[in-house]
């Protein structure tokens, strides 16, 4: 099969969080992570068929065929395209398959989403990373951009490009930091001073990715940031909407915030495993293992799978395999003919790139999915 043959990069292991060096000012100081090529490999990870290969294949396709002359991914349905969240989103599609900016089958589409976003940051005005036109919810483009800048940082590129990203993400940074709550989290603009779930974990996790290639992340803001989404935590394990109007458990966002605490260390960072941070992730597992159900379309499906597949992966064991099969065959029977899925209410553009997240979750080529 064609895609078995490929020549893919095995991106290498990055650090949890708590193992990073850090100075007095709680910034990290470590060098860049590189990544490092690996023997290309013909046998297909366990849990994966010929048949998810042939839909990753035709979801990829979808992506590069609709791909913009820019570079960019519109969704393409409903008033709003956020085209940084939508070319963030595809560009981590085509990494998750292997590809980097520089190599595999579809570096060029990698590359060229790559430089759209260095545009957008470029153009932009105080660090934020977003539409040309701005966005109404500006935090998420700007999340997702960090997110896949630093996936684009953590691989081998040339000095101009490499120096271009840093600054990037340096202003990007700080900006995020300077626009969390006073409760430590963050909400859809930089300059409202409030705070929600979903975007928060959006700038948890990029700020995690930022961290892992060197970029100088302050430790306090990751430490308000989980201690944020601690806060909205309800009786039954789950993750409020927002400390501010708690309401009721959310599956989606408590998904993300799984994926999120086992990527800022949270299961072990003060207790080798034991204790009330482990008593606290493992209440929200359970609370998403009953909630979240792989066969009930509608709401927000493919955002919260996105995250409950990482979490599971990260989690591991008898959890990873008794969701990736159960995922995996949903998503095989929602794909369109013409390769395409239709995520949520957001569009083709937002579906696929997810779906072909998960379904290549195995490969274990996406950094910010190492467990």
């Amino acid at each position: 099969m064609r895609r078995l043959k490929r020549n893919i990069l095995i991106l290498a292991v990055i650090p949890a969080l708590v193992m990073a060096p850090w100075d007095h000012g709680g910034r990290f100081s470590g060098p860049p992570q590189q990544a490092r090529a690996a023997a290309p490999s013909r046998v297909l990870p366990r849990m994966m068929h010929p048949e998810t290969v042939k839909a990753i294949d035709k979801g990829l396709e979808y992506l590069k065929r609709t791909q913009r002359a820019d570079g960019s991914w519109f969704a393409g349905y409903g008033s709003y395209n956020y085209p940084a969240v939508m070319t963030s989103l595809s560009g981590l599609a085509f990494m998750a398959s292997g590809s980097t900016p520089e190599t595999g089958p579809y570096y060029k589409q990698v590359k060229k989403a790559m430089l759209y976003v260095l545009r957008l940051a470029e153009s932009g005005k105080g660090g934020l990373i977003c539409g040309p036109t701005g966005e109404s919810r500006s935090m998420y483009g700007h999340g997702f951009s960090m997110l896949f800048l630093a996936q684009c940082y953590g691989v081998d590129l040339n000095k101009e490009i490499s120096e271009r990203i840093r600054k990037v993400l340096d202003k990007a940074v700080a900006l995020t930091a300077k626009s969390q709550s006073s409760k430590g989290g963050w909400i859809y603009t930089p300059t409202q001073n409030s705070d929600e779930g979903s975007v928060t974990v959006t700038q948890l996790q990029a700020l995690r990715a930022c961290r892992n290639v060197g970029i100088k992340v302050p430790a306090s803001t990751i430490e308000r940031a989980v201690a944020y989404l601690k806060l909205c935590q309800m009786g039954d394990g789950g993750i409020c909407y927002s400390a501010r109007s708690r309401g009721s458990s959310r599956p989606a966002i408590s998904a993300a915030a799984i994926a999120c605490f086992y990527a800022a260390g949270v299961y072990d960072r003060r207790s080798g495993g034991l204790g009330k941070e482990a008593e606290m992730v493992e209440k929200l597992v359970k609370y998403c293992k009953r909630s979240v159900n792989v066969n009930r379309s509608g709401g927000h499906y493919f955002y919260t799978h996105f995250y409950m597949a990482q979490a599971m992966y990260q989690r591991s064991g008898v959890d990873w395999e008794n969701y990736y099969p159960q995922i995996r065959d949903r998503l095989m029977r929602l794909q369109n003919v013409d390769g395409s899925w239709m995520g949520d209410s957001v569009g083709t553009t937002y579906g696929t790139a997810i779906a072909t997240v998960v379904l290549q979750l195995p490969y274990g080529y996406l950094p910010i999915c190492q467990k």
